[in-house]
Protein backbone atom coordinates (compact mmCIF):
# COMPACT_ATOMS: atom_id res chain seq x y z
CA UNK A 1 0.00 0.00 0.00
CA UNK A 2 1.18 3.35 -0.94
CA UNK A 3 0.40 5.82 1.61
CA UNK A 4 1.53 9.42 1.17
CA UNK A 5 1.91 11.30 4.40
CA UNK A 6 1.62 15.23 4.84
CA UNK A 7 3.24 17.19 7.71
CA UNK A 8 5.75 13.94 8.74
CA UNK A 9 7.86 16.26 10.76
CA UNK A 10 5.29 17.17 13.13
CA UNK A 11 4.11 16.14 16.83
CA UNK A 12 1.64 14.13 15.26
CA UNK A 13 3.52 13.13 12.06
CA UNK A 14 6.42 11.43 13.14
CA UNK A 15 4.82 8.92 15.32
CA UNK A 16 2.57 8.46 12.53
CA UNK A 17 5.48 7.94 10.25
CA UNK A 18 7.41 5.71 12.77
CA UNK A 19 3.87 3.43 12.83
CA UNK A 20 3.47 3.40 9.02
CA UNK A 21 7.17 2.38 8.56
CA UNK A 22 7.26 -0.55 10.79
CA UNK A 23 4.11 -2.17 8.79
CA UNK A 24 6.27 -4.16 5.40
CA UNK A 25 3.48 -3.50 3.63
CA UNK A 26 2.96 0.22 3.70
CA UNK A 27 5.64 2.43 1.34
CA UNK A 28 5.48 5.50 2.66
CA UNK A 29 6.02 9.31 0.77
CA UNK A 30 6.28 12.14 2.54
CA UNK A 31 5.34 15.37 1.79
CA UNK A 32 6.13 18.60 3.42
CA UNK A 33 7.67 22.13 4.04
CA UNK A 34 11.10 21.18 5.26
CA UNK A 35 14.14 19.60 3.43
CA UNK A 36 13.77 16.24 4.44
CA UNK A 37 10.74 15.56 3.10
CA UNK A 38 10.60 13.79 -0.12
CA UNK A 39 8.86 15.68 -1.81
CA UNK A 40 8.93 19.47 -0.84
CA UNK A 41 5.05 21.62 -0.91
CA UNK A 42 3.12 23.96 1.16
CA UNK A 43 -0.29 23.23 1.53
CA UNK A 44 -0.79 26.91 2.24
CA UNK A 45 0.48 28.70 -0.81
CA UNK A 46 0.64 25.63 -3.24
CA UNK A 47 -1.85 24.90 -5.90
CA UNK A 48 -4.16 22.19 -6.39
CA UNK A 49 -3.33 22.10 -9.80
CA UNK A 50 0.48 21.50 -8.89
CA UNK A 51 -0.74 18.86 -6.02
CA UNK A 52 -2.78 16.66 -8.54
CA UNK A 53 -0.09 16.23 -10.76
CA UNK A 54 2.15 15.22 -7.99
CA UNK A 55 -0.76 12.79 -7.01
CA UNK A 56 -1.05 11.41 -10.25
CA UNK A 57 2.77 10.67 -10.43
CA UNK A 58 2.90 8.95 -7.15
CA UNK A 59 -0.90 7.01 -7.24
CA UNK A 60 -0.95 6.88 -3.56
CA UNK A 61 -3.74 4.69 -2.38
CA UNK A 62 -3.64 6.66 1.04
CA UNK A 63 -3.09 9.99 1.91
CA UNK A 64 -2.32 11.22 5.57
CA UNK A 65 -2.78 14.76 6.17
CA UNK A 66 -1.30 15.67 9.98
CA UNK A 67 -0.37 18.97 9.08
CA UNK A 68 -1.87 22.07 10.62
CA UNK A 69 -0.80 24.94 12.96
CA UNK A 70 -2.05 25.03 17.18
CA UNK A 71 -0.34 28.91 17.23
CA UNK A 72 -0.94 32.16 15.66
CA UNK A 73 -3.63 34.74 14.69
CA UNK A 74 -7.04 33.67 12.60
CA UNK A 75 -5.68 34.39 9.76
CA UNK A 76 -2.51 31.51 10.23
CA UNK A 77 -4.80 29.06 11.66
CA UNK A 78 -7.27 29.41 8.56
CA UNK A 79 -4.40 28.99 5.84
CA UNK A 80 -2.59 25.81 7.26
CA UNK A 81 -5.78 24.01 8.45
CA UNK A 82 -8.49 25.26 6.47
CA UNK A 83 -6.88 26.61 3.22
CA UNK A 84 -4.53 24.02 3.12
CA UNK A 85 -6.83 21.01 3.81
CA UNK A 86 -9.17 22.59 0.58
CA UNK A 87 -6.06 22.02 -1.69
CA UNK A 88 -5.75 18.57 -0.23
CA UNK A 89 -9.37 18.17 -1.03
CA UNK A 90 -9.47 19.68 -4.45
CA UNK A 91 -6.36 17.75 -5.38
CA UNK A 92 -7.76 14.54 -5.00
CA UNK A 93 -10.60 15.13 -6.37
CA UNK A 94 -9.24 16.40 -9.58
CA UNK A 95 -6.62 13.58 -9.71
CA UNK A 96 -7.30 9.84 -11.28
CA UNK A 97 -5.48 8.35 -8.13
CA UNK A 98 -8.83 7.78 -6.34
CA UNK A 99 -6.69 7.67 -2.71
CA UNK A 100 -8.26 7.51 0.57
CA UNK A 101 -8.30 10.49 3.06
CA UNK A 102 -7.28 10.41 6.54
CA UNK A 103 -8.08 13.82 7.78
CA UNK A 104 -6.42 14.66 11.55
CA UNK A 105 -8.92 16.85 13.42
CA UNK A 106 -9.15 17.60 16.30
CA UNK A 107 -11.44 17.93 19.92
CA UNK A 108 -11.14 21.51 19.85
CA UNK A 109 -13.52 21.45 16.78
CA UNK A 110 -16.40 20.50 19.65
CA UNK A 111 -16.16 23.56 22.22
CA UNK A 112 -17.07 23.07 25.84
CA UNK A 113 -18.91 20.19 26.95
CA UNK A 114 -21.40 19.44 29.97
CA UNK A 115 -19.35 18.62 32.85
CA UNK A 116 -18.92 15.20 33.15
CA UNK A 117 -20.53 13.85 30.27
CA UNK A 118 -18.90 11.93 27.30
CA UNK A 119 -18.65 13.66 23.77
CA UNK A 120 -19.68 11.38 21.41
CA UNK A 121 -19.03 11.98 17.09
CA UNK A 122 -23.07 13.09 17.04
CA UNK A 123 -22.31 15.98 18.88
CA UNK A 124 -23.07 19.72 17.48
CA UNK A 125 -19.76 21.40 17.19
CA UNK A 126 -19.35 24.66 19.00
CA UNK A 127 -15.76 25.63 18.87
CA UNK A 128 -14.39 28.17 21.12
CA UNK A 129 -11.81 29.49 19.44
CA UNK A 130 -9.81 30.52 15.99
CA UNK A 131 -8.06 26.91 16.32
CA UNK A 132 -11.20 24.94 17.04
CA UNK A 133 -13.10 27.05 14.10
CA UNK A 134 -9.90 26.47 11.83
CA UNK A 135 -10.26 22.93 12.06
CA UNK A 136 -13.71 22.33 12.04
CA UNK A 137 -14.06 24.04 9.20
CA UNK A 138 -11.54 21.44 7.43
CA UNK A 139 -13.49 18.83 8.96
CA UNK A 140 -16.52 19.86 6.89
CA UNK A 141 -14.91 20.44 3.45
CA UNK A 142 -13.45 16.99 4.01
CA UNK A 143 -16.79 15.59 4.34
CA UNK A 144 -18.52 17.61 1.79
CA UNK A 145 -15.94 16.82 -0.28
CA UNK A 146 -17.77 13.42 -2.08
CA UNK A 147 -13.96 11.81 -1.62
CA UNK A 148 -13.57 8.27 0.80
CA UNK A 149 -12.48 9.73 3.86
CA UNK A 150 -12.45 9.99 7.81
CA UNK A 151 -11.55 12.49 10.13
CA UNK A 152 -9.75 11.47 13.23
CA UNK A 153 -10.75 14.35 16.18
CA UNK A 154 -8.03 13.65 18.33
CA UNK A 155 -8.44 14.85 21.89
CA UNK A 156 -5.48 16.10 23.57
CA UNK A 157 -2.29 14.37 22.62
CA UNK A 158 0.31 13.05 25.00
CA UNK A 159 3.90 11.63 25.40
CA UNK A 160 7.34 11.66 23.95
CA UNK A 161 7.85 15.34 21.57
CA UNK A 162 4.64 16.69 23.61
CA UNK A 163 6.00 20.44 22.81
CA UNK A 164 7.14 22.51 25.40
CA UNK A 165 4.61 24.98 25.02
CA UNK A 166 2.00 22.72 25.66
CA UNK A 167 0.22 22.65 29.34
CA UNK A 168 1.74 19.28 29.84
CA UNK A 169 5.10 20.50 28.48
CA UNK A 170 4.88 23.79 30.77
CA UNK A 171 3.76 21.70 33.96
CA UNK A 172 7.30 19.58 33.14
CA UNK A 173 9.27 22.42 32.52
CA UNK A 174 8.19 24.58 35.80
CA UNK A 175 8.87 21.52 37.50
CA UNK A 176 12.07 20.73 36.39
CA UNK A 177 12.60 24.56 37.19
CA UNK A 178 12.08 23.71 40.36
CA UNK A 179 14.11 21.10 41.21
CA UNK A 180 16.98 22.80 39.33
CA UNK A 181 16.90 25.52 42.02
CA UNK A 182 15.81 23.74 44.88
CA UNK A 183 12.21 24.94 45.61
CA UNK A 184 10.85 22.71 48.00
CA UNK A 185 7.31 23.75 46.79
CA UNK A 186 5.79 24.78 43.83
CA UNK A 187 2.97 27.05 43.36
CA UNK A 188 0.71 26.91 40.00
CA UNK A 189 -2.19 28.23 38.34
CA UNK A 190 -4.20 26.94 35.62
CA UNK A 191 -5.02 23.14 37.36
CA UNK A 192 -8.63 23.31 37.35
CA UNK A 193 -9.16 22.14 33.39
CA UNK A 194 -9.84 18.38 32.93
CA UNK A 195 -8.93 17.06 29.36
CA UNK A 196 -9.09 13.53 27.65
CA UNK A 197 -5.65 13.21 27.40
CA UNK A 198 -4.26 10.17 24.67
CA UNK A 199 -0.81 8.98 24.11
CA UNK A 200 0.80 10.36 21.03
CA UNK A 201 1.69 6.54 19.83
CA UNK A 202 -1.60 5.02 20.55
CA UNK A 203 -3.09 8.40 18.14
CA UNK A 204 -0.43 7.00 15.32
CA UNK A 205 -2.12 3.08 16.04
CA UNK A 206 -5.27 4.85 15.28
CA UNK A 207 -4.23 6.51 11.84
CA UNK A 208 -2.74 3.52 11.07
CA UNK A 209 -5.83 1.29 11.47
CA UNK A 210 -7.95 4.34 9.80
CA UNK A 211 -5.87 3.79 6.67
CA UNK A 212 -6.46 0.45 6.80
CA UNK A 213 -10.22 0.70 7.27
CA UNK A 214 -12.97 1.11 5.06
CA UNK A 215 -14.72 3.37 7.56
CA UNK A 216 -15.49 6.82 6.73
CA UNK A 217 -16.73 10.32 8.68
CA UNK A 218 -15.73 11.57 12.24
CA UNK A 219 -14.22 9.27 15.12
CA UNK A 220 -13.31 9.84 17.99
CA UNK A 221 -9.43 9.22 19.22
CA UNK A 222 -8.91 9.54 23.28
CA UNK A 223 -8.64 7.33 26.25
CA UNK A 224 -12.56 7.90 27.04
CA UNK A 225 -11.42 9.31 30.76
CA UNK A 226 -11.15 13.26 31.80
CA UNK A 227 -8.37 14.17 33.82
CA UNK A 228 -7.78 16.80 35.81
CA UNK A 229 -4.35 19.17 35.10
CA UNK A 230 -4.19 19.18 38.99
CA UNK A 231 -4.06 15.25 39.32
CA UNK A 232 -1.57 15.32 36.00
CA UNK A 233 1.04 17.74 37.98
CA UNK A 234 1.05 15.12 41.22
CA UNK A 235 1.23 11.91 39.19
CA UNK A 236 4.10 14.24 37.09
CA UNK A 237 5.81 15.55 40.63
CA UNK A 238 5.89 11.25 41.65
CA UNK A 239 7.33 9.80 38.20
CA UNK A 240 9.84 12.74 38.47
CA UNK A 241 10.92 12.32 42.18
CA UNK A 242 9.78 15.99 43.56
CA UNK A 243 9.32 15.70 46.68
CA UNK A 244 8.04 19.47 47.19
CA UNK A 245 4.72 20.05 48.05
CA UNK A 246 2.70 21.59 45.38
CA UNK A 247 0.13 24.58 46.14
CA UNK A 248 -2.39 25.48 43.09
CA UNK A 249 -3.14 29.09 42.93
CA UNK A 250 -5.86 30.74 41.85
CA UNK A 251 -7.77 34.35 42.34
CA UNK A 252 -8.09 34.45 46.15
CA UNK A 253 -4.69 33.10 47.05
CA UNK A 254 -1.36 35.20 47.64
CA UNK A 255 1.37 36.61 45.13
CA UNK A 256 1.97 34.55 42.10
CA UNK A 257 5.29 32.42 42.35
CA UNK A 258 4.95 30.76 39.53
CA UNK A 259 2.19 30.03 36.90
CA UNK A 260 2.93 27.13 34.62
CA UNK A 261 5.18 28.37 31.63
CA UNK A 262 5.70 31.30 34.06
CA UNK A 263 8.89 31.14 35.71
CA UNK A 264 9.09 32.44 39.43
CA UNK A 265 10.10 36.17 39.76
CA UNK A 266 11.07 37.99 43.14
CA UNK A 267 9.02 40.90 41.43
CA UNK A 268 5.61 38.84 40.40
CA UNK A 269 3.77 40.31 43.26
CA UNK A 270 0.20 40.63 41.33
CA UNK A 271 -2.49 37.79 41.81
CA UNK A 272 -2.50 34.82 39.68
CA UNK A 273 -4.75 34.91 37.09
CA UNK A 274 -6.78 32.40 35.85
CA UNK A 275 -5.12 31.12 32.54
CA UNK A 276 -7.69 29.12 30.72
CA UNK A 277 -6.72 26.11 28.83
CA UNK A 278 -6.10 27.42 25.15
CA UNK A 279 -8.09 25.05 23.52
CA UNK A 280 -11.57 26.93 24.06
CA UNK A 281 -13.50 23.96 25.49
CA UNK A 282 -13.86 24.94 28.76
CA UNK A 283 -13.04 22.94 32.23
CA UNK A 284 -14.23 19.89 31.04
CA UNK A 285 -13.86 17.38 28.01
CA UNK A 286 -14.13 13.79 27.26
CA UNK A 287 -14.41 11.55 24.18
CA UNK A 288 -16.50 8.97 23.76
CA UNK A 289 -14.71 6.75 22.12
CA UNK A 290 -17.02 3.47 20.79
CA UNK A 291 -16.94 4.45 17.67
CA UNK A 292 -13.17 4.15 17.23
CA UNK A 293 -13.35 0.71 19.11
CA UNK A 294 -16.51 -0.60 16.82
CA UNK A 295 -15.00 0.66 13.54
CA UNK A 296 -11.02 0.66 13.75
CA UNK A 297 -10.81 -2.55 16.30
CA UNK A 298 -8.84 0.34 17.98
CA UNK A 299 -7.99 1.16 22.08
CA UNK A 300 -6.05 3.24 24.02
CA UNK A 301 -3.04 1.15 25.55
CA UNK A 302 -0.76 3.73 26.70
CA UNK A 303 -1.74 5.20 29.91
CA UNK A 304 -1.21 8.48 31.36
CA UNK A 305 1.47 7.68 33.85
CA UNK A 306 3.70 6.57 30.91
CA UNK A 307 3.26 9.20 28.77
CA UNK A 308 4.06 11.84 31.97
CA UNK A 309 6.75 9.72 32.57
CA UNK A 310 8.22 9.83 28.84
CA UNK A 311 7.29 14.41 28.81
CA UNK A 312 9.68 14.29 32.10
CA UNK A 313 12.22 12.48 30.46
CA UNK A 314 12.50 15.03 28.03
CA UNK A 315 12.02 18.20 29.89
CA UNK A 316 14.95 16.47 32.23
CA UNK A 317 17.28 16.22 29.46
CA UNK A 318 16.74 20.05 28.56
CA UNK A 319 19.59 22.45 29.75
Amino acid sequence: MRVLLIGANGYLGRFVADRLLADPAVQLTALGRGDDADVRFDLATGSPGALTRFFDAVHPGVVVNCAGATRGGARELTRHNTVAVATVCEALRRSGCGARLVQIGCGAEYGPSQPGSSTAEDAVPRPGGPYGVSKLAATELVLGSGLDAVVLRVFSPAGPGTPAGSPLGRLAEAMRRAMQSGDGELKLGGLGAQRDFVDVRDVARAVHAASLSAAQGVINIGSGRAVRLRDAATTLARVAGYGGALHELDGHHGPLRSTIGHPRSESDHASPVAYPYPDGCGSWQQADVRTARDRLGWRPRINLEESLADIWMEAACRI
